[in-house]
């Protein structure tokens, strides 16, 4: 179980967590052992609310497919359970920041006095540029 806020938990039967070979240089144990995790969550079958579903869906995120499945492959560390708690922990990390909501941006307009002081510095540092160039 994979506990996402307080009122929204993933069930067991959710994640597929599947071990396979890791990629990379190799070395004596690299060929032998599946220590890497691919980790994959279906959004459309969970049951995460409505709300986490259409927030996930709408990003764009190459990790989600089209089918909206959530593809995870954790290979970072040396063992398999590393792995686990790795792949677990940025599934975690993508729904709680697809669930962030973005605060809405208002536009302002610079005030009269800083437009004024803009165009007086951009004057005198006109002036003292042609102040540098050659004498007529």
């Amino acid at each position: 179980m994979l506990t996402i806020s307080n009122t929204v938990t993933l069930q067991a039967w959710e994640i597929e967590l599947t071990a396979i070979r890791a990629m990379g240089a190799g070395g004596q144990k690299v060929n032998k052992t599946s220590t890497a995790i691919h980790l994959r969550f279906d959004i459309k079958r969970s049951t995460l609310p409505q709300f986490y579903k259409e927030r996930l869906l709408a990003l764009t995120d190459s990790r989600i497919t089209k089918e909206g499945v959530i593809i995870i492959k954790a290979q970072q560390f040396r063992t398999q359970e590393q792995n686990r708690e790795d792949a677990l922990e940025r599934l975690k990390q993508l729904i709680l920041t697809a669930t962030v909501v973005q605060k809405a941006r208002r536009a302002t307009k610079p005030t009269k006095a800083s437009q004024r002081r803009r165009v007086d510095a951009k004057k005198q540092r006109s002036q003292t540029k042609a102040l540098r160039s050659r004498v007529k």
